[in-house]
């Protein structure tokens, strides 16, 4: 019985220093008239000094005096009429492997001998085409000018930049195995 008196002895000097604690925080407050003069006091004191402004860099101004030059969007710098060069036919209608980008298609094997010779090409939605030569396949215009083994050859028709249009060679080779 001592021994648990003694347990409950320090349990209850803690318990009474906790409560005199709360108490005294709750009722021994600043008196609200040291607030009101501390306020008052802070409120008086003058601000502190503000950094000065940076200085504004000074811009050389331009005048701009271009008036009397070509507007450089004109159709003075283009040459609207095309040129007589090659140019896509806009009433050829499009054949299934236009759809696809050239470097999207895979050359899978040949078919046949000698002038007759057709290639297989596997496009991306995995089905296998027979190309020969007059077929077009990709996205420029390309139009197919000879199969070989190993490859087909093709002349893709491309913007020049002014308006009218360039032949380039490109080519599709046998996928390796």
């Amino acid at each position: 019985m001592a021994r648990l008196a003694q347990a409950r002895l320090p349990a209850a000097l803690a318990m009474a220093l906790l409560l005199a604690g709360c108490g005294r925080s709750v009722t021994s407050g600043p008196p609200p008239g040291n607030l009101e003069s501390w306020a008052a006091e802070v409120k008086a004191r003058p601000a502190p000094p503000l950094d000065p402004l940076p200085v504004m860099q000074q811009f050389e101004t331009f005048e701009y005096a271009a008036q009397a030059l070509r507007d450089p969007f004109s159709e003075a710098f283009t040459d609207v009429s095309g040129g007589s060069g090659p140019r896509p036919d806009p009433n050829r209608p499009k054949q299934t492997l236009e759809q696809f980008p050239l470097d999207s298609m895979d050359m899978v094997g040949t078919i046949g001998r000698g002038p007759g010779l057709t290639a297989l090409v596997m496009a991306p939605d995995k089905v296998t085409y027979r190309v020969h030569p007059g077929v077009y396949m990709g996205q420029s215009d390309g139009r197919v000018t000879a199969v070989y083994e190993d490859r087909i050859e093709l002349v893709e028709l491309v913007p020049d930049g002014a308006g009218g249009w360039l032949e380039r060679p490109a080519s599709v080779a046998l996928q390796d195995q």
